[in-house]
């Protein structure tokens, strides 16, 4: 499976790339560098550091996370939630029928985060969990990153 490891603001990440799609981004951990690239990964290092430098809102890459039907609705409803922007578990969990902690639970098998946007979900009376090493310390960069979080 291509796979391309870089550094971010918020650590080394590590993108896979499966059948021409993103299918999943490993927060830091071992060294991932060796094995092949692709210049679909390059294009998302580039559209990842856009992000970064504030010179991108929106990512532009096929992606392909696997999970279940649900998981799957709930990270394209994350994906819906603009730059700069949050909803509540509570708020997926009511547009799509389902329990907040089961939108809570697709956040954490989130297989992409940043590019799905799970950090955009937040629970009504705090953040909320994040799956990064970094837990909610990370989380809060980001949306700190967005202007959604003026902590």
């Amino acid at each position: 499976m291509p796979r391309l490891s870089f550094e971010t603001p918020v650590g080394r990440v590590t993108l896979f790339e499966e059948d021409g799609a993103i299918a999943a981004l490993d927060w830091g951990g071992k060294n991932r560098s060796r094995g092949t690239s692709s210049r679909l990964l390059l294009e998302g290092k580039r559209q990842i550091a856009a992000y970064f430098a504030g010179k991108r809102r929106d990512f532009e890459l096929p992606l392909e996370p696997r999970g279940s039907k649900t998981d799957r609705a709930i990270w394209q409803a994350m994906a819906e939630i603009p730059f700069g922007q949050t909803r509540t578990y509570g708020d997926i969990a009511k547009e799509l029928s389902v329990s907040a902690r089961a939108v809570g639970q697709a956040c954490a098998r989130n297989p992409i985060p940043i590019l799905l946007p799970c950090h955009r979900v937040v629970g009504a009376a705090d953040l909320g969990g994040f799956s990064a090493p970094g837990g909610v310390e990370w989380k809060s960069r980001l949306l700190r990153h967005e202007g959604a979080l003026l902590l």
